[in-house]
């Protein structure tokens, strides 16, 4: 599916991503939920989260935690408060440290809970792209804090294409299993 260009296109991909990511998962064995996730044997997989994600809960907490990064960046930013889209001391040469220590804050948090977080982060996330105007959210500079960017970009990483990542990567791991 092409990459979102307008707000219809954003909230439409979001949900049915969304959706088809959760029908995959609910239609994973208890034996491949349960199996530690291991690509070691896949050379081609060499980024870090292919050794980083070592199971379900850890692949909704990386959603829920960049859901988390979205709303709270545009929020202050629309509230007068300058932030950049990553916390200090991250920048995007080092976030994928910061997505470690993502990992690291949630090693006790439960699958199910995680389930929850990322459902409840997804529709805090849709709400704040549904508040914005199709200018606002893919208007290249519209707002002075996206950048060379529009926000609509962030939304969609942090949403469509965010869940496309976690669905190959469940894929990935089941095939793995077969």
């Amino acid at each position: 599916m092409a990459r979102p260009k307008t707000k219809e296109e954003l909230i439409y991909q979001a949900n049915e991503n969304f959706i088809k990511l959760f029908q995959y998962i609910d239609s994973m064995s208890e034996d491949v939920l349960d199996t530690e996730f291991d690509f070691s044997s896949d050379k081609g997989k060499k980024e870090l989260h292919w050794t980083r994600d070592r199971n379900l809960r850890d692949v909704l907490i990386h959603l829920y935690e960049w859901h988390k990064l979205l709303i709270k960046w545009a929020n202050s930013n629309i509230s007068g408060q300058k932030a950049s889209f990553l916390p200090e001391p991250y920048n995007w040469k080092t976030y994928g440290q910061m997505n470690i220590e993502f990992w690291k804050k949630h090693q006790k948090t439960e699958l199910l809970a995680a389930k929850d977080l990322v459902h409840e982060s997804h529709e805090a996330a849709l709400k704040l792209a549904r508040s914005f105007t199709n200018e606002e959210l893919f208007t290249k500079q519209y707002f002075d804090w996206t950048g060379t960017t529009t926000l609509g970009s962030y939304c969609v990483s942090a949403m469509p294409s965010h869940y496309d990542w976690a669905l190959k990567k469940l894929r990935a791991h089941v095939k793995m299993q077969s």
